[in-house]
């Protein structure tokens, strides 16, 4: 049985992946890691099973590697994807649109000097397997998405002169904190990764204000996405 590990930064951005699955149980060798981490089985398409290991990881491009290297280390997944929301970068989207991240770059790291080391680039790439069911997936849900760029550093973009050098600096789509890093980590390690992104702001909230927000449609919309793919896998 293939085995595919799924994080979310935010609780609600995993909630209802877990609670899709079957025969959940929570993983006590991940208290360790400070991470609590649920195993389950999902029923595909074709009537086999898929096993997932979920967990949020916690906001930040560290929170996401430690978060990404421990469930390789540990679960040995043959897949990650990465589910949430993101701040819309692109005119052409709009609020609960999603991103694909055909490509995650760093926003804040010189990446003259990290893609020295392995996997040696300056910037990641989802899997093109798994972006083309997540393609098919959303056009089967109906909902507007691309396959672009994706932005991720550790700050929050909340004000028109930061969005603006976000897209200044990496042609960005969407802009958020954790992508780029969990990319990073599976090309590393060489598991194929997804970063999915459900825009759920424009990028220009204060996160005070944000923070007050619910995001429970947005993170939603990311994670029946995610359903929907493992069933087509």
């Amino acid at each position: 049985m293939p085995t595919v590990a799924i994080i979310g930064a935010l609780d609600e951005e995993v909630e209802l992946i877990a609670h899709s699955l079957d025969g959940v149980e929570h993983m006590a060798r991940s208290s360790q890691a400070s991470l609590d981490v649920v195993s389950g089985t999902l029923r595909k398409d074709d009537g086999s099973s898929v096993r997932v290991v979920a967990t949020v990881g916690g906001m930040g491009t560290v929170n996401a590697a430690a978060t990404s290297q421990h469930l390789i280390d540990v679960y040995a997944p043959d897949a990650l994807i990465f589910s949430g929301i993101a701040g819309n970068l692109n005119p052409a989207l709009h609020i609960n649109d999603v991103v694909l991240g055909g490509t995650l770059r760093y926003l804040d790291s010189d990446m003259r000097l990290i893609g020295q080391f392995a996997p040696q680039t300056e910037e990641f790439h989802s899997d093109e397997h798994l972006l083309d069911v997540a393609d098919h997936a959303l056009s089967q849900m109906d909902i507007k998405h691309i396959v672009g760029i994706i932005a991720s550093g550790d700050y929050f973009v909340d004000t028109v002169e930061k969005t603006q050098q976000v897209i200044r600096e990496t042609g960005a789509d969407a802009v958020e904190m954790e992508g780029a890093a969990v990319a990073h980590v599976a090309a590393r390690n060489h598991v194929p990764a997804l970063v999915i992104r459900a825009l759920s702001d424009n990028a220009d909230t204060d996160y005070e204000v944000f923070k007050e927000f619910d995001i429970s449609e947005y993170a939603n919309t990311a994670a029946r996405l995610v359903i929907r793919i493992l069933a087509q896998l």
